[in-house]
């Protein structure tokens, strides 16, 4: 029987296409001392790497 990954499922969301978007690190705490440029590129998704989605989405059979 096939089982979502749980800790993947949380931190992942896949795409239309097909591909996965995860958060950028570094938008919890200590927010004072970056930079507005840091800060505002740390609000969107990023896609993940294509050499590290093959696996992700093996964990993911019903997403």
């Amino acid at each position: 029987m096939q089982k979502t990954r749980k800790s993947i499922a949380k931190r992942f969301k896949k795409t239309g296409t097909g591909k996965l978007l995860r958060r950028t690190p570094g938008h919890r705490h200590l927010l004072r001392n970056k930079s507005v440029k840091q800060r505002r590129r740390a609000g969107s998704s990023k896609l993940v790497a294509p050499g590290q989605r093959a696996n992700l989405i093996r964990g993911l059979p019903f997403a």
